[in-house]
């Protein structure tokens, strides 16, 4: 009944009207403080003397903590243990926290921290790529490889090489809400944590772990964030755990906000990276060998670096069937901000490398690149496998390539752009196509499940609660939407209740783009178990078979009998039939050798496409996005209105990341973009002016929630279109058509007006 309809987020009214209730909106009691951390100003060093003094005297501060004052040192690393709550002699980042002061009002707060005098014993910085290969930093003894065939002999055996090395900037999540954490005791050494975290359960360890308290002590709350994109999931940590090391002991209230800039300069980005790679083919372009360097830059501590990187081998095929290929991964430490997940999840970058070398090939043919691409999608044989020997199954990429390259009219346009360059010397457009396969688990197994609390109550009503957290995704409505449908009731007598450690225990994180998969079997698990006890009681009362009795549009069908649902739910309860069920779900069919790069890390695989549209300005190299065409695959979507504003929002942050988005740190380590004014994500004026986004609804071939698809991080990768029409525009800034004639534009990312002034230069040059 519910599941399928374009229902509107279950927050919409709340967050237009300012009603929404987020971390920050909680009322303190009186006798609550607030937190800043004092940030270090060097990027690495030993920390030779601290004098707080100062800081103690002023206005409002009731407490402040150094390293020394703080033994054992709470530990906030996801992963390894690695990232102390406050640095300890040695600093390893400008903007790590050195001290943190407790005071009367978060302004008061922030002024203290300021009066710090601190010095250091500066050491020398490791702070690029570059750097940290010279002076072999890295986090694994070496690099991770993976390979299928024999990827060197199949390039140097082709009739055609090309290769080549790119950068890919790194990317600010720039949540609408800022971290945020407040703790708050109870009684028996028990604490309360309200969180704006993607990762209730990595708090509560977080928190239990600082206090030396069991789990069942500590109980997180979330009720909605602003905002996540994978910057909430690790990042997070270290407020909870100084907001709740000062409120345990002298038993009050503490609150931790970052204002944007602390936030910034503190939390981890998108990894950038450095993409060498070199490719055999023949041709019509169809590759023979290809191998991938993938140089990451990780910053100082762990965090989630390994998966993130392994996650981009594992789409460094894209949709492509790569017979020959070697991928070679390298995880740099540096002395920057911890590089942590962000929306995609290392996916992207594996994702943009394979693309350019089909754009590559294909100006090296001078070929259209969508027919290269179209010549080496994966088939539909169920035989071709991945580079980590996983066969492709369900694949619908040509034929849903080939649906969208008819509704955007994409050869004509391309012939009207060709021609249209020939007229117009300044102005010059380009276009590109490309696809998306993405794989959809968490790569470390355990993750794969969750948990689900269905309360059914006398009146008919229901009350939901799950271990995913709402992000603005629409989450929440989605699993709601699940329970409805099982009921055959309205949504709307779905109460969802915040994401809560004490309901629901050891839940994964709501990323991977697993939040309805995991989260909407296990609350439809529930159901089910509550249903299947009512279908019983009411088969045996009315002496019916149990097929007999039918759940529909809010009523009851038992027999030739109609009952309401709130009156089933009140025969229930007066027969003693239990109305309340926990859920679980289990992912099947997962298996993975990390190490060996082997195996099934993916129950499924979703696709999608985009075709982009845009146009540069060779003089001063500014550009615009004219018109953006999406056909994506949601399997039968849960809430089509929901998966298509995930869509757009996927696209335009895509987009944003490889044209507007950069990071620049000075030769310091000092983040010069940590703010509004300096880091430019995209604007209302930067989507495209037309901007079509289509479903493809086909039903899932895996056993998932309403046969549905994820669609959470694929469509960010159909911003990769939007690089490419950039570099196609380029090309033919220097006469070409299709990339022939000219040097191939080898765009680093972001591509900004700047980097495409450079490259249309060279072009014309060259």
């Amino acid at each position: 009944m519910s599941v399928g309809s374009s229902l509107p987020h279950d927050g919409a009214l709340l967050h237009v009207t300012g009603a929404a209730r987020y971390a920050d909106d909680i009322a303190l009691p009186a006798n609550a403080v607030h937190l800043a951390f004092g940030l270090a100003q060097i990027a690495h060093g030993m920390i030779d003397q601290i004098d707080l003094s100062a800081v103690r005297a002023a206005a409002g501060v009731v407490a402040v903590y150094g390293p020394d004052d703080i033994d054992p040192m709470p530990d906030c690393s996801p992963s390894a243990h690695d990232e102390p709550l406050l640095a300890q002699d040695l600093v390893h980042y400008l903007g790590q926290p050195v001290f943190m002061v407790a005071a009367t009002s978060h302004l008061a707060a922030r002024k203290a921290v300021a009066l710090a005098k601190i010095t250091y014993q500066e050491c020398d910085a490791i702070l690029t790529i570059d750097q940290a290969l010279a002076a072999n930093s890295r986090f694994e003894t070496g690099p991770i490889i993976w390979q299928k065939g024999d990827a060197k002999s199949a390039i140097e055996g082709a009739l055609h090489q090309v290769s080549g090395s790119f950068e890919v900037g790194g990317q600010e999540h720039f949540y609408l809400e800022g971290q945020v954490a407040l703790a708050i005791p109870q009684e028996d050494d028990e604490i309360v944590v309200h969180s704006s975290t993607q990762h209730p359960s990595e708090v509560q360890h977080k928190v239990a772990h600082a206090l030396g308290l069991g789990l069942h002590q500590v109980r997180v709350e979330v009720r909605r964030m602003g905002g996540g994109f994978g910057g909430k999931e690790s990042q997070g940590n270290a407020l909870a755990v100084a907001a709740a090391y000062v409120a345990h002991d002298p038993r009050r209230p503490c609150k931790m906000r970052y204002d944007r800039d602390d936030d910034m300069m503190i939390t981890g980005k998108r990894h950038d990276v450095r993409i060498e790679y070199s490719a055999g083919f023949d041709a019509a372009g169809k590759i023979t060998g290809v191998t991938f360097q993938h140089l990451f830059r990780c910053g100082w501590s762990l965090d989630l670096s390994l998966p993130v990187a392994d996650r981009a081998m594992l789409h460094a095929d894209n949709a492509y069937h790569l017979p020959h290929i070697m991928i070679e991964s390298h995880r740099l430490r540096t002395h920057t901000q911890s590089a942590t997940a962000f929306r995609g999840f290392g996916g992207p970058q594996g994702v943009i490398g394979i693309e350019r070398v089909m754009d590559h090939i294909a100006h090296h043919l001078h070929e259209d690149p969508l027919s290269v691409r179209k010549t080496n999608f994966y088939d539909r044989s169920g035989t071709q496998t991945t580079p980590y020997h996983m066969p492709v199954e369900d694949n619908p990429i040509a034929e849903l390539v080939a649906h969208l390259e008819q509704s955007a009219d994409y050869e004509n346009r391309r012939a009207q752009i060709t021609k249209w360059n020939q007229e117009n010397p300044i102005l010059k457009r380009g276009i590109a196509l490309t696809p998306v396969k993405f794989g959809i688990s968490f790569t470390l197994t355990h993750l794969n499940q969750a948990g689900a609390l269905v309360h059914l109550y006398q009146d008919g009503t229901i009350a939901l609660n799950h271990g995913g957290t709402e992000m603005g995704q629409g989450l929440f409505l989605k699993v709601a939407q699940v329970v409805a449908h099982e009921f055959g009731v309205d949504v709307a007598l779905v109460k969802i209740t915040a994401t809560d450690t004490g309901k629901v225990p050891n839940t994964s994180a709501t990323a991977a783009s697993s939040g309805s998969d995991l989260n909407g079997m296990a609350a439809q698990d529930a159901a089910r178990q509550i249903k299947t006890r009512l279908i019983a009681h009411l088969a045996s009362t009315y002496e019916v078979a149990q097929d007999a009795v039918r759940f529909e549009a809010g009523f009851v069908h038992v027999g030739g009998q109609r009952f309401s649902f709130s009156d089933v739910a009140k025969m229930a309860y007066f027969a003693r039939i239990s109305l309340s069920s926990t859920g679980f779900y289990a992912t099947p069919k997962i298996t993975w050798d990390r190490m060996a790069g082997r195996g099934r890390p993916f129950l499924y695989f979703a696709y999608g496409a985009a075709v982009t549209e845009v146009v540069i300005d060779t003089l001063t190299g500014e550009n615009r996005i004219l018109r953006t065409d999406i056909l994506h695959d949601t399997g039968k979507s849960l809430n089509p209105s929901l998966d298509i504003g995930q869509i757009e929002g996927a696209y335009v942050q895509g987009a944003g990341w490889l044209t507007t988005e950069e990071l620049v740190w000075d030769d310091k380590g000092r983040l010069r973009t940590h703010a509004p004014s300096t880091y430019k994500i995209p604007a209302c004026s930067d989507r495209p002016d037309i901007f079509n986004v289509e479903l493809w609804d086909r039903p899932n071939a895996e056993e998932t929630v309403g046969r549905s698809k994820a669609v959470g991080e694929p469509p960010f990768m159909l911003g990769i279109s939007a690089f490419f029409a950039l570099s196609d525009a380029i090309a033919q800034s220097a006469g070409a058509q299709t990339g022939g004639g000219a040097p191939y534009p080898a765009l680093n990312a972001p591509a900004t007006p700047e980097t495409i002034l450079r490259q249309v230069l060279k072009v014309a040059h060259d």
